[in-house]
């Protein structure tokens, strides 16, 4: 039993609260298709906002049947919607990272329809693993002699460490010891997969011979990890993932490299793109290392994932942890996993859509810039077409910045914004200047007409 403490209303606040609709009779004026909960949740909510301004001395607005109505069609709606990305953010996280290939939508859909063989073997009517399907597609693009994929490359990592160093020590050089979003800090993933972490050099400069020089009986490993969302420039160096390997090799210690973004285009092919060159993951597993990981949902173009290669015997060892079933992904994933992987086999790559928004050319988006803001003058909009840079995301290329053009809106930069997300397909836009800025580097073909609809 509960005791309400607040002191009794005066006799105008309570006849102005007794003059508030019931939230059943609210509810039943409801007509717009949503359900009863919905219509029931929405008033109710409506009504105590009312109440709570009445009782702090402020004016309430009248509660109209329109109101309940949004609400309610609100609360009954998919809570995860589809936005148009207009910031520029090629991987913007925040934004569930890389849009997916239709050939890849196409084989989720298909997944997702019935039964699969994701742990069945067609061949030999048996038994399988799931962990096949994607593994002769990962040994084709990197090089690598085995490859297992789990639900994020986090979990890759934690996964890697606790099957192959826990209770013993990994080297890791104090410039790459990085914390990426959601406070993912690499010391703190050492120390939950029972592992002891030993810091050789300096933030900006690291040697091979601090690496030697920290090796000891309890030694399992040495962790090159590739740095995200900062980069580190001027009097620096750092000990190559070839040289690392050899000495790992040399004093029988595992070589591990968490690449994070996962980049499997050529160098000349991102030279072309115009951004800072990422290793390779096929450079990097050519180099000798024991075991590499990384992100199928960044660089790559594809779901969510975590994704490790590396020589049969190390993924073997992985394969065989007990945390493996905790982080082992679905049919779904694998699906779109594996028809991404197929693109870049293929030499279709173009066809993902990061690698598409990457590459598109400054006229080009000049152009589909133009005939938005023309859409949009139609529509009674005071825009401008301006150049401006974008920018990769996802943590990968944090000096990157590609050249584009946007579209940008007059008047209240704050309530155009808040109008572009509160529209039925939200769209995503930046504040700079005091102005909107609707970046069509991530506006994908045939969004434009949501742009619109937002604005006007």
């Amino acid at each position: 039993m509960s005791i309400d403490s607040r002191p009794e209303p005066s006799a105008d606040v309570a006849a102005r609260l007794r003059e508030l609709p019931a939230v059943h009779e609210l509810a039943a004026a409801v007509d717009g298709g949503a359900p009863r909960w919905a219509a029931v949740e929405a008033a109710r909510r409506i009504v105590a906002t009312r109440r709570d301004a009445i009782r702090a001395g402020g004016e309430a607005a009248p509660v109209e049947v329109a109101e309940v109505q949004r609400l309610a069609a609100s609360l009954a709606g998919p809570h995860l919607r589809r936005v148009v990305n207009a910031t520029g953010v090629v991987l913007h996280t925040n934004l569930g990272r890389a849009p997916l290939a239709p050939s890849a939508l196409a084989a989720i859909a298909e997944s997702a329809r019935g039964y699969t063989n994701l742990e069945y073997d067609l061949a030999g009517g048996q038994r399988g693993s799931r962990h096949a399907h994607a593994e002769e597609l990962l040994r084709v693009v990197t090089g690598a002699a085995a490859a297992c994929v789990v639900n994020n490359n986090a979990a890759a990592t934690v996964l890697a460490l606790s099957a192959l160093a826990a209770g013993r020590e990994v080297i890791v050089s104090r410039g790459e010891l990085v914390e990426i979003g959601g406070s993912f800090r690499i010391p703190d993933i050492l120390r939950a997969s029972g592992c002891t972490l030993v810091e050789v050099g300096t933030t900006n400069k690291t040697r091979l011979a601090d690496y030697e020089a920290a090796i000891t009986e309890r030694t399992a490993m040495l962790l090159k990890v590739h740095r995200s969302n900062f980069a580190i420039v001027g009097f620096t160096a750092e000990v190559a993932e070839a040289e690392l390997a050899t000495l790992a090799r040399a004093r029988g210690l595992v070589s591990m490299i968490d690449l994070g973004s996962g980049c499997l285009l050529s160098r000349a092919r991102q030279r072309a793109l115009g951004v800072p060159e990422e290793p390779p993951v096929a450079e990097v597993v050519a180099s000798g290392a024991d075991l590499v990981c990384f992100s199928g949902d960044k660089l790559l173009g594809g779901p969510q994932a975590g994704v490790i290669v590396g020589s049969a015997e190390v993924i073997a060892r992985v394969r065989a942890h007990p945390l493996m079933r905790a982080m082992r992904p679905d049919k779904l994933t694998l699906a779109g996993l594996c028809a991404t992987l197929a693109l870049y086999r293929d030499g279709r790559e173009a066809e993902v859509p990061a690698v598409a928004m990457m590459s598109a050319r400054g006229e080009t988006l000049r152009a589909r810039a133009e005939h938005l803001a023309d859409l949009l003058r139609v529509a009674g909009a005071t825009v401008a077409v301006e150049a401006c840079r974008s920018a990769v995301g996802g943590g990968a290329m944090p000096l990157a910045e590609l050249p584009s053009w946007a579209v940008t809106v007059a008047g209240d930069a704050e309530a155009v914004e808040a109008r572009l997300r509160g529209a039925a397909v939200p769209v995503v836009a930046r504040v700079e200047d005091g102005k909107v800025w609707i970046d069509l580097r991530t506006v994908g073909e045939g969004e434009e007409e949501d742009v619109v609809r937002a604005l006007t």
